[in-house]
């Protein structure tokens, strides 16, 4: 019998493309919509109907199973309820982050053991490879400017291991033309951006719904007010746009940024200049941590790191390692190292793991 391998698939020309590349490679494809979300099914924000449809349309030309499978439930549990959490405490998380390792990596890999694969497979753009020990490795994939390497840190063995990526050495141009040559209805269809059960709807209008306004002063580091916030949870670190301050008298015509937060006060500080020192850091310290070999790596050694997605490496040194904190001191000063977001670690081509800025 043929081997079994889940593939998850969004709607999106990726997963559709892992799923043909597994079946032309001989595999027993199934593949499985995740509904994560469902808050919002009748509004015009919400893409999961007309995602279902296409990855229907997309399984017919495949020749391949397909079911939807609902994680609404534990999505609002592990994901959505840390998500208000982490604002409602001034911090800005990273739902994408938790939502691969608690639902694509945690409930969907049960879901799919449970339906009998060995494998789960999902469109990412990362590589997977072995340690000296027989560890599975997480790597970037060939394509660094899709590389989503980051977003999967918090993976464990368990997750990584039954795990399959087929367009680890795929660059995304490549992906659309073999979508293009099988006739995939979706070849061309539009990458999604941004978090998932927020869609193209304005975040802070979104966040209100959940988190009430709590306005207070804008000021800046020498306590002078320069404007009014409307929450500290509607604002992150290094923000520039939606401030509303300016023009200010007798200021320069820098542009304003969020430079920090006062939750004692409820004042959010704001700086002139995309260069102002109180934007620049060169030290961290993050916790809630994950090495995806299962051990922390060796404080001894070089490696890069990432304090956000598009964020060109980093190098830096560990100076501080313990069972949950980590203290990372870089080479130059990194802009706007923010609170919520994860540090990811490298060691070359592979992915370490990281923390949770604290």
């Amino acid at each position: 019998m043929k081997t079994r391998v889940v593939v998850g698939m969004s709607g999106g020309v990726d997963s559709a493309v892992a799923a043909y590349l597994l079946k032309q490679q001989g595999f027993d494809v199934l593949g499985v919509f995740m509904k994560n979300w469902d808050d919002d099914d009748n509004t015009d924000h919400c893409t999961a109907r007309q995602d279902f449809l296409d990855v229907l349309a997309v399984a017919d030309v495949l020749g391949i199973e397909v079911e939807a499978v609902n994680f609404a439930a534990e999505y609002k549990e592990r994901v959505f309820s840390y998500f208000l959490a982490e604002y409602r405490a001034g911090r800005t998380p990273n739902p994408d982050v938790l939502c691969n390792a608690e639902i694509k990596f945690k409930a969907f890999l049960d879901d799919a053991i449970a339906r009998g694969a060995e494998y789960i497979a999902t469109g990412h753009y990362v590589g997977k490879g072995t340690d000296a020990t027989g560890r599975a490795t997480l790597l970037r994939a060939t394509d660094a400017n899709k590389d989503q390497s980051y977003f999967l840190y918090r993976l464990s063995q368990a997750q990584l291991t039954p795990a399959l990526f087929p367009l680890a050495t795929l660059p995304k141009p490549e992906v659309r033309e073999i979508a293009r040559k099988i006739g995939l209805p979706n070849a061309a269809k539009k990458d999604s951006t941004g978090i998932c059960f927020i869609g193209e709807r304005n975040f802070r209008e979104f966040l209100e719904r959940y988190l009430p306004r709590d306005p207070g002063d804008m000021q800046t580091p020498d306590g002078r007010v320069v404007g009014r916030h409307q929450g500290l949870m509607y604002y992150t670190l290094g923000q520039r746009q939606g401030l509303g301050i300016g023009g200010q008298k007798d200021a320069n015509d820098e542009p304003w940024f969020v430079a920090a937060k006062d939750m004692a006060t409820n004042t959010l500080v704001v700086v002139q200049g995309h260069d102002h020192p109180l934007l620049k850091r060169l030290t961290l310290v993050a916790g809630q941590l994950n090495w995806i070999a299962g051990t922390a790596p060796d404080p001894g050694k070089a490696y890069t790191a990432k304090t956000r997605y598009r964020q060109t490496d980093a190098a830096c040194r560990i100076t501080r390692l313990g069972t949950d904190t980590l203290e990372l001191a870089f080479d130059t000063p990194q802009w706007a190292i923010t609170p919520g977001q994860s540090v990811v670690l490298y060691d070359g081509e592979i992915c370490l793991g990281g923390g949770i800025i604290c």
